[in-house]
């Protein structure tokens, strides 16, 4: 499964613990272009950690992959729950 769709369910399942808020941020700064603290990103586990990279290799190759206007809206989602 590639790592959008799991993040996408990730999120959608828990979109308030301390990784989905994670891979939110993660997710609404790859999408507005805005910079954010890398170091985020060395709170998650390793599996986790990986789970991150391979968002942003997904990222960088799909740019304009349309699943991940589907992440980004359930991140977006999830973060105004945050607010």
């Amino acid at each position: 499964m590639r790592a959008v769709k799991k993040l996408k369910k990730i999120i959608q399942d828990s979109p308030q613990s301390p990784q989905s808020k994670i891979y939110t941020k993660l997710i609404l700064m790859l999408e507005t272009e805005e910079d954010n603290p890398i170091k985020d990103l060395y709170r998650l586990d390793q599996e986790e950690f990986e789970l991150a990279i391979s968002l942003l290799k997904e990222w960088r190759i799909d740019r304009f992959y349309v699943g991940k206007s589907k992440v980004f809206d359930v991140a977006f989602h999830a973060n105004e729950l945050s607010a």
